[in-house]
């Protein structure tokens, strides 16, 4: 595993790959974290903890709607190890697969089993995408790669994990300090926002934006910048700014930059 020392701390990299990972996004996000890091980061929509693992919180709340990716962060704090055998086969994937999916329907989701399944899948699935059927069942196909190097020991997670609470909650469901520092990065506004086993729809959106202005603390919220996303931050007082986002996954195989919009608060 590559890791790099900063500040006195090793820089680890995102255990799992994620759908729209934030990684590309840290060196925006660092100099406007540099003047509030003593605070605790909360993240609403932690997703694979590009941007934890990118500013190295002290004290972070780190919070998904997807229990399965918690409770495989939970596990990974505990000192997830990995006992069982990790091959990119077609075959021993839906086979792993089929038994991840059966502990779902006994109700053993939040188990460390369930999360070295998880790992296995999301790694040797197709573009790590993660995404359930309607009976709440995983159904990413087989993926394409020619070599993945799995992780067994996570151990090297545990020091920095130490001082991240780690939740699976609706947002306004979290419990906040006035003066938390909040990166939230929704589902993007687009037609399909499929969010874990929920939808993510416009009323979320909005929703989500009156909770971060009434917020006390510093804010950054990052989202697609449609029209509406950016007439929505403007009318409630964020300081807006434009980047291009790569796009590394697509059906249609375009991989034009999308445009992105920062939507900035500072303390109140």
């Amino acid at each position: 595993m590559t890791t790099s020392m900063i500040c006195g701390k090793y820089k680890l990299k995102p255990p799992l790959k994620w759908a729209g990972g934030k990684r590309w996004l840290i060196p925006y996000l660092i100099p406007f974290w540099e003047r509030y890091k003593g605070l605790r980061l909360v993240e609403p929509f932690c997703g694979g903890l590009a941007v934890a693992l990118g500013l190295l919180p002290d004290n972070a709340l780190l919070n998904d709607y997807n229990k399965h990716l918690i409770n495989f962060f939970s596990q990974v704090s505990r000192g997830l190890v990995v006992n069982m055998p990790m091959v990119n086969e077609k075959d021993r994937y839906y086979q792993y697969r089929d038994r991840f999916n059966g502990l779902l329907k006994d109700g053993k989701a939040l188990t460390p089993e369930a999360a070295q399944l998880f790992y296995y899948l999301n790694r040797t699935g197709y573009n790590g995408l993660c995404r359930f059927n309607k009976k709440g069942f995983f159904n990413v196909p087989f993926g394409r790669y020619k070599k993945i190097n799995y992780i067994t020991d996570f151990s090297s997670y545990m020091t920095l994990f130490k001082n991240w609470s780690f939740r699976s909650f609706d947002f306004e469901e979290l419990t906040l300090s006035e003066k938390d520092f909040i990166y939230a990065d929704p589902p993007y506004d687009v037609q399909f926002t499929a969010y874990a086993d929920k939808e993510f729809n416009w009323e979320d959106q909005v929703r989500l934006a009156k909770w971060l202005a009434a917020h006390g603390g510093p804010v950054i919220l990052s989202n697609q910048a449609t029209g509406r996303i950016v007439d929505l931050y403007n009318s409630l007082g964020f300081h807006l700014t434009y980047l291009d986002a790569p796009r590394r996954i697509s059906c249609t195989g375009d991989r034009k930059p999308v445009k992105e919009v920062l939507a900035i608060k500072a303390c109140n």
